[in-house]
């Protein structure tokens, strides 16, 4: 009787997130959403200590950003069936602290309304058919160069964490201290995983952020705080934002900035992402990409009521379908594992960095295996690719990488005489990212 209603519920999420036809497994995306949550789950740590410099409460910050990631994974695998997991986004935080509250003078109960009011406008965007428009008209050649500069980026953010590299007044970034501990265990753990990944492991990934975390516990390199613990209230925070005061004219360009990382840093992570787990169709164009722009929109409006900065998909979930992630039910395994989170916190904040210094790193190599797809024999197509994948690193932004890829394309192609293989699109988004470069 157990026996056959599992099979039953195992044959029910099978074809609710299309499981076989994707070519995956139900252990397979249960594995990816583990992998996927512990590339993110940093967050839970680094968004409230980022938060706390405007004044925000980190306990109720810390129960907020569990919370918000994990509405915003169940709905981006429940509604989209895509395995891309959301979270408070960096960058958006840093924006909301020390531009909006710090640099601006204004309380954060006001940036929260800031948040909640972009959030709205990029939710009506995305119910509307523009976003779509907008993101299915990008080339195939920018696309898959904005998935390797999503590897690109995610590389430079990993060998940061870890030390490997680090900032130079003379040459702007050099070699750090290979000799450190974070150094060195992050280069293991990435050995450690890459090696298994050779063997067909699917979980090589999550054994290589255990390997790495675990001699740190050991060793005493790493503060391993505990298994679990109640979570903190998160009244301080919750419904605080003051909606009001952010429409006030002042706050207009801080509304229309924040939507518009939003929305490309967001357009960045899906299409690179998605075009990773193979999930456009055979004109290049994401499948079910209105769902999974309202998942991602319907994200930031929660995640403001309940007191974080903007929620935007994470360009960590490369992780999750580089571990054979294909379907909505790695978003939701991750959703749910935000939400354990919650008693588990402790067990959550005991991974060092370092230790998702090394997953990052692998992940970054298999994304940018997307440069062998580029059309590299025509320049004109081969050239603003590639300007895409190396701008996003250089320019430590999805946004501005993809900002300046899109105005290389419409250029190279006008000046080559091939303005025609321009879209409609293209030529509005450069526009606007050239206003935006203008105004710097």
């Amino acid at each position: 009787m157990w026996a056959r209603d599992r099979r039953t519920m195992a044959n029910l999420v099978n074809d609710f997130f299309e499981i076989d036809e994707r070519g995956s497994s139900i252990s397979h995306e249960l594995n990816a959403g583990m992998t996927t949550f512990l590339a993110m789950v940093y967050i839970t740590v680094v968004n409230p200590l980022i938060l706390t410099d405007a004044g925000m409460d980190f306990g109720a910050v810390f129960v907020a950003t569990c919370a918000a990631a994990a509405f915003g994974c169940l709905v981006m695998g429940l509604v989209s069936n895509y395995p891309i997991g959301l979270a408070p986004g960096m960058g958006q935080n840093a924006f909301f602290t020390y531009a909006i509250v710090i640099g601006s003078g204004q309380p954060w109960q006001s940036a929260l309304g800031a948040v909640f009011i972009s959030g709205v406008l990029f939710l009506l965007i995305s119910l509307s058919p523009l976003r779509a428009w907008l993101i299915n008209s990008i080339p195939r050649n920018l696309k898959l160069g904005m998935a390797a500069g999503i590897g690109f980026f995610l590389a430079l953010i990993a060998l940061k964490n870890a030390g490997i590299v680090t900032a130079s007044e003379a040459t702007l970034i050099t070699l750090g201290d290979l000799k450190s501990f974070p150094a060195v265990m992050a280069l293991l753990g990435f050995f450690v995983i890459t090696a298994l990944a050779s063997r067909g492991l699917r979980s090589a990934v999550i054994l290589g952020v255990a390997f790495a975390s675990v001699i740190g516990w050991f060793t005493g390199q790493a503060d391993f705080i505990g298994f679990a613990s109640m979570p903190p209230s998160v009244e301080p925070v919750l419904f605080q934002l003051d909606i009001g005061q952010a429409f006030d004219l002042s706050m207009l360009s801080i509304i229309l900035t924040l939507l518009l990382v939003d929305l490309f840093d967001t357009a960045g992570t899906l299409v690179g992402v998605a075009t990773r787990a193979n999930l456009v169709d055979a004109d290049g164009k994401l499948r079910r990409l209105d769902r999974a722009l309202v998942a991602d929109s319907s994200a930031t409006v929660v995640g403001a009521l309940l007191g974080t900065s903007s929620t935007t998909s994470f360009v960590e979930s490369a992780a999750g379908v580089e571990s054979g992630g294909r379907t909505g039910l790695t978003a939701v395994t991750g959703g749910i594992l935000f939400l354990v989170c919650l008693l588990f916190a402790p067990l959550a904040q005991s991974i060092p960095a370092y230790a998702a210094s090394a997953a990052l790193l692998f992940v970054s190599g298999s994304m940018a295996q997307s440069l062998l797809d580029i059309e590299w024999q025509d320049i004109t197509e081969a050239a603003p690719a590639i300007t895409t994948a190396l701008m996003m690193p250089f320019s430590f932004s999805i946004a501005d990488g993809i900002g300046v890829g899109f105005i290389s394309f419409v250029l190279i192609k006008v000046v080559a005489g091939k303005q025609h293989d321009v879209p409609i699109a293209l030529w509005f988004v450069a526009a606007i990212f050239g206003a935006k470069f203008s105004l710097l």
